[in-house]
């Protein structure tokens, strides 16, 4: 089995642009070389700034053989009457490049045709990836392609080189202007080659030893971290890792050698999140913190060079970051110097969304719902949640958040508690973004659950009051982030309130705005979308398809019940006699959805029956119902499934001895209404028609 290696090299590519493009490049190697039919055992990809590479292991000598049949043309039109070809017959021969002996008559339903059975494949390894590279590289995709001079190619960045080696020969190929070949670049600086690759096998070693190129990203990031630490300890400290910052530094270095710089121990008195944030920001460095948890005055970085004056070097980043610290210094002196009311007064003349009006105005709308949603979750907090509300987007027009957007809501609280607000208030403001994803935190406080709550509610209530839906992958506003968020936090916090309602007031908040679609359908629209993310959210947890649907059916509106339901219905469904109950319950609901146009009251009549088995239905049942209604109210669905195995056997009893749909009107409606009872007080917790047993 051969080894093949891949190296395409480019100008540096930024951090951002590696990760996607390693697993990529490996999903669209699998595809192409499976559809080819070449067998490998693994494939693997690494990247680095100037770098691409696929590693492919195991790669099978030949593509793999597979007899096919060819169909010809009618063999009525291809042969004469003696069995002679005619011209049809020898074209189709001809273009399969075979002699007309070769082929053969089959009979079809649609009648004889000419036929022919040939071998394909077989076809060498080394054709079949060169193939699969020209197609892969030019489908690649980048957040922005580039386009250079004399190259009838768009790419990340300029193509510099491609080096393709199966074993010990190059794998011919152009991409890019460029042709394939065994040689290789390393460092830049250190070791910039080029080199050759006698064979696939030595490829990581040259690069590694000649040309000073740690290829992993694991093990670049595991010398940064190593020797991160090492010299953090030194210096008496710890360093604060961001794993996002630490991705992101470990690809922009091919030979990651970390520094340690120091700033002024004045700047300090900034705000750690400022402090971090700008060693972050612009660059790219870790913060490092004391004993006590505090800052200290030195930050880690990593150079890309075994500089010869290391001290140079670090003086030259010290250098940069005084002055980013500097800047940040005089927003956060011009920001103390304000005042809430001046920032209020300016977000008056801040655009929120085109017709929604302005920053200031959606301040006021979350002044109004952050204190009443408050008043249903902690009423005494509603005064600090309008105070809350009102100043939620102050910070936005701060020097700080302009030069640092990253800090919103963080400065908010920050100045909220230095210029006298209450805790509450602050902790509410620093919160009120969270969170930012599926896997973000959510909120810390109470407060900033119902402040992150309203705000969400007003966007999502906004934009699809002016037809802003998410559609496929475009959801420029977030809002399916926004539902999300609102689902997670209303979980967390297990409180049960109406989504539909909640909603529905966050949609009243709006006045004077021109609506593409009204409020009625607005809400409508959104519970669907809601719908949407829960069962996605839930799915992603492991609760099956069909049980989701089944508990939703019920209703989801509130969604702390909703997913109440769902896992004891998920519990129910692993249940030994789930299927005979689902089979029972699932006739009893189909039967009542079938007499859908008559209304039935659900008033059951003792003197109308007939048989034993109706009353003994009966009995269990009005034993059951108010069992069934206090459980509901204390949210315990998994004993109210319980209480089914009480009631199927009578409801079995009455199904095979009782003629639900018989002539007598009375009757019937007497036997639908018992039915209709037993589907109603089911229906709270699911709908047993939806599972499919």
């Amino acid at each position: 089995m051969a080894h093949f290696v891949l190296e395409v090299g480019v100008e540096e590519m930024p951090a951002r642009f590696l990760s996607s493009l390693d697993q990529e490049l490996h999903d669209l190697f699998t595809l192409q070389l499976r559809e080819a039919g070449l067998g490998v055992a693994t494939i693997g990809t690494a990247s680095t700034p100037r770098r691409l590479v696929v590693d492919i292991a195991g790669v099978a000598p030949l593509q793999r053989t597979e007899e096919i049949v060819v169909s010809g043309p009618p063999a009525r039109i291809a042969m004469d009457a003696s069995g002679q070809p005619t011209k049809a017959g020898l074209g189709f021969a001809k273009s399969q490049n075979v002699t007309f002996d070769q082929i053969y008559v089959e009979s079809t339903e649609k009648g004889d045709y000419l036929a022919l059975k040939k071998v394909v494949g077989g076809r060498p390894a080394a054709e079949i990836l060169a193939e699969v590279c020209a197609r892969v590289l030019p489908s690649l995709t980048f957040p922005k392609k580039m386009q250079w001079i004399g190259k009838d190619c768009t790419f990340g960045r300029p193509v510099r080189w491609i080096m393709a080696m199966l074993d010990d020969h190059v794998v011919p190929f152009s991409f890019a202007g460029l042709t394939s070949a065994n040689k290789t670049r390393g460092h830049r600086v250190m070791g910039p080659g080029p080199f050759t690759v006698p064979h696939a096998d030595r490829y990581a070693a040259i690069l590694s030893e000649q040309g000073y190129v740690t290829l992993d990203r694991t093990r670049r990031k595991a010398v940064i971290q190593t020797e991160g630490d090492r010299l953090a300890a030194e210096a008496g400290g710890r360093v604060e890792w961001s794993p996002l910052l630490l991705d992101q530094v470990a690809d922009l270095v091919e030979t990651p050698r970390p520094i340690l710089g120091r700033f002024h121990e004045k700047f300090l008195d900034l705000p750690a999140e400022v402090l971090l944030t700008s060693m972050e920001t612009h660059q790219k460095s870790f913060g490092l913190r004391g004993p006590d948890g505090r800052l200290l005055p030195c930050f880690l970085t990593a150079a890309n060079i075994e500089s010869r004056e290391p001290g140079l070097v670090r003086k030259g980043w010290e250098r940069v970051l005084r002055a980013r610290l500097e800047d940040a210094r005089f927003f956060w002196e011009a920001d103390c110097a304000a005042t809430f009311q001046g920032w209020l007064d300016k977000l008056d003349k801040v655009v929120f969304i085109g017709p929604l009006g302005t920053m200031g105005e959606k301040t006021r709308r979350l002044e109004k719902l952050a204190a009443s949603l408050a008043s249903r979750i902690e009423p005494q907090l509603a005064g600090d949640m309008a105070r809350a509300g009102r100043l939620s987007k102050a910070d936005l027009v701060s020097e700080m958040v302009y030069e640092f957007d990253d800090l919103q809501g963080k400065m908010g609280g920050i100045y909220a508690r230095r210029k006298g607000e209450s805790e509450t208030v602050a902790q509410a403001l620093s919160e009120q973004y969270l969170p930012a994803g599926q896997d973000s935190p959510l909120p810390l406080s109470v407060a900033g659950a119902i402040l992150s709550l309203a705000d969400k509610l007003d966007n999502l209530t906004g934009c699809f009051g002016l037809g802003m839906i998410p559609t496929g992958a475009a959801d420029p506003y977030a809002l399916r982030r926004s539902a999300l968020g609102v689902i997670r936090i209303l979980l967390e916090l297990g409180r049960s309130m109406d989504l539909q309602v909640l909603l529905a007031e966050a949609q009243a908040g709006y006045t004077g705005v021109a609506w593409k679609i009204s409020p009625t359908e607005s809400v409508d629209k959104l519970m669907d979308f809601f719908g949407q993310r829960l069962r996605a959210y839930w799915a992603g947890q492991g609760i099956e398809t069909l049980v989701l649907d089944a508990a939703m059916a019920a209703g989801f509106a509130d969604i702390v019940d909703t997913w109440r339901r769902v896992q004891a219905l998920a519990h129910f469904s692993r249940e030994a006699d789930f299927e005979a109950s689902v089979l029972t319950f699932k006739r009893a609901a189909n039967i009542i959805r079938k007499q859908a146009e008559q209304e039935l009251s659900g008033l059951v009549r003792e003197d109308l029956f007939e048989a034993e088995q109706e009353n003994a239905f009966w009995q269990t049942l009005i034993r059951v119902e108010p069992v069934w209604a206090k459980q509901a109210l204390e949210g315990k669905y998994a004993d109210m499934l319980a209480q089914l195995r009480e009631l199927r056997p009578v409801v079995d009893a009455f199904f095979d001895r009782v003629m639900v749909m018989c002539d007598d009107p009375a009757l019937r409606t007497n036997r639908l209404n018992l039915l209709f009872r037993l589907v109603s007080a089911l229906g709270g917790v699911a709908d047993f028609g939806k599972f499919q047993v």
